[in-house]
C-alpha cells in the first residue's frame, strides 16, 4: 500500500544536529507544525506528496532559543506596542531564532506592565508567520543594583517591591526572573518566582559569594551575560574594603548547578574569555544569547534603549552598541542576531557543531523549562528547523513547519 497523501509533511534530508552528535544521511520528518520522526534517512517512510529538502552540504539545526533579547529591527519590546513585538520576533526569526523571551528594561511600572501587556497579546494572537514564538517575557529590570545599572536607565532602577512584581506576575506571561542578589528584598522575589516555577536569574549586581548562596538556596540558579556588569574581586573591595571578597564569577564557576550566558558578538567578550567559559562550564550549562538592542539589523546611528519614549541614548557603529563617554567606550547590548553568536563562538572555542548548536538550542531550553516542545529535533516536538550552511550561515528557518522569509 502507498503511503498516504500528506501535503502538509516536511521531509528534511542530510547532515542531521542533534544534542551530541552529527547524524550523516539523517532525516526530519514534520507533519502539521510537529516534528514526527528523526532518524536515519533509509529508516523513514517519506509520506506521499511531502515537500523533500534535501540539504546536501550543511545543516539541519533546531531553532535557536534566546533568553536575553531586547531588539531588533529599529524596534524594541519595551516600546511596549503589538506592531513593535511582531517587528522585533520576526527579526529575530531570520537569524534563525525560532523561541525567544522578550527582555524587560528598567523603567516605569507603567512602561514594563505596558510592555507584558503588550508580548502577552502578541503571544496569544502568535501564528508561525509571525516569526520567533513568544515563551515568557524575561523580567529583567528593575531590580539592580545602582552601580551596575550599565546602559539601562538609572532613574527607573529600583529594589523589589511585592506590591509591584506580584501583580506583574499574575499577568500569566512571566517565565525568566531576574534581581540583583543584595537588594532587599531579593530574598522574597527569589522565593515567589521560584515558587511559581519560574527560571530565576542574577544580573546586574554586585553581590558577593555569600548573599549568591543565599539566593541560590532561594532556587535562584542562573547568572545573566557573565562578565558584563556583574560583581568583580575589585567591585566588592570597592565596597566592603578587605579582606578580598569572592563574588558572583567565583560561585558559578565553583557550582555545576549554576548556569550562566554569553554574549558572543565579538566585541562583548574576547576568544579567549568564550573559551573559558566553554571550558568552565560546558554546553549543558553555558548558554548563548544576543543581548540585542533595536540597532540589530539597522545602519549605524543613534538609538534609545529600551522605551522609546525616554530610554537613554547609545550609539550603533555596526558592529555593536555603545555609549561614548569621555573617549572610553561603555558597552551598550549587542546588535547581532544567534547565528553570529554561534559562529563566533565556533570559532572561539574550536567546539563540535553539534555542542556551539545546544548553547544557543537545548541548552536554553532546558534550563528554561520548555525543551518538552523546542531545543532539538526529537519526535514531538515543534517544527522549528533551520537549514545551515557548512559555515554556520542560516539558509533558510521553518517554525513550526512554516518557512519564515530570510532577506
Amino acid at each position: 500500500m502507498l503511503p498516504s497523501l500528506c501535503p502538509n509533511a516536511l521531509f528534511f534530508t542530510g547532515a542531521v544536529v542533534l544534542p551530541d552528535k552529527i547524524l550523516r544521511d539523517g532525516a526530519v520528518l514534520c507533519r502539521d507544525g510537529r516534528i514526527q520522526a528523526v532518524g536515519r534517512s533509509s529508516d523513514i517512510t517519506v509520506p506521499r506528496g511531502a515537500i523533500i529538502i534535501d540539504v546536501e552540504d550543511g545543516y539541519i539545526s533546531p531553532g535557536f532559543v534566546d533568553l536575553h533579547v531586547h531588539g531588533g529591527d529599529g524596534a524594541d519590546f519595551m516600546d511596549a506596542t503589538e506592531e513593535s513585538v511582531r517587528k522585533v520576533i520576526s527579526s529575530h526569526a531570520r537569524h534563525g531564532t525560532t523561541t525567544l523571551f522578550p527582555t524587560s528594561t528598567t523603567g516605569s511600572r507603567e512602561q514594563i506592565e505596558a510592555m507584558l501587556g503588550a508580548c502577552r497579546d502578541v503571544r496569544d494572537s502568535w501564528v508561525p508567520e509571525s516569526g520567533a514564538r513568544i515563551a515568557g517575557v524575561h523580567y529583567y529590570g528593575p531590580y539592580f543594583a545602582p552601580e551596575k545599572v550599565g546602559c539601562h536607565s538609572p532613574k527607573g532602577c529600583r529594589a523589589p517591591d511585592p506590591s509591584e512584581y506580584l501583580h506583574a506576575f499574575g499577568l500569566d506571561i512571566i517565565k525568566i526572573a531576574t534581581c540583583a542578589a543584595e537588594l532587599p528584598g531579593a530574598e522574597d522575589f527569589y522565593r515567589e518566582a521560584s515558587r511559581r516555577g519560574y527560571f530565576v536569574t542574577c544580573g546586574h549586581s554586585n553581590s558577593t559569594w555569600e548573599e549568591m548562596q543565599r539566593g541560590f538556596e532561594l532556587g535562584l540558579r542562573h547568572v545573566d551575560h557573565f562578565w558584563c556588569v556583574m560583581s568583580t574581586v575589585d567591585s566588592l573591595k570597592a565596597r566592603f574594603g578587605t579582606p578580598m571578597r569572592a563574588g558572583m564569577e567565583q560561585f558559578v564557576l565553583a557550582n555545576w548547578e549554576m548556569s550562566t550566558e554569553v554574549i558572543a558578538d565579538g566585541c562583548h567578550l574576547s576568544p579567549t574569555l568564550l573559551a573559558f567559559a566553554y571550558r568552565m562550564k560546558g554546553p549543558r550549562r553555558l548558554c548563548l544569547v544576543t543581548d540585542s538592542s533595536r540597532a540589530m539589523d539597522m545602519p549605524p546611528g543613534d538609538y534609545r534603549f529600551g522605551s522609546q519614549e525616554d530610554g537613554p541614548i547609545f550609539r550603533s557603529d555596526g558592529e555593536v552598541g555603545f555609549v561614548p563617554d569621555e573617549g572610553r567606550r561603555r558597552l551598550a547590548s549587542s546588535i547581532a542576531g544567534m547565528d553570529r553568536m554561534v559562529r563566533n563562538m565556533q570559532a572561539a572555542t574550536g567546539a563540535s557543531v553539534e555542542s556551539v548548536i545546544r548553547m544557543a538550542s537545548l541548552t536554553p531550553a532546558e534550563r528554561a523549562g520548555i525543551a518538552n516542545d523546542v531545543g532539538s529535533l526529537a519526535q514531538n516536538k515543534f517544527a522549528d528547523v533551520l537549514i545551515l550552511s557548512r559555515e554556520l550561515r542560516v539558509q533558510r528557518v521553518f517554525v513550526a513547519g512554516v518557512e519564515a522569509p530570510i532577506p
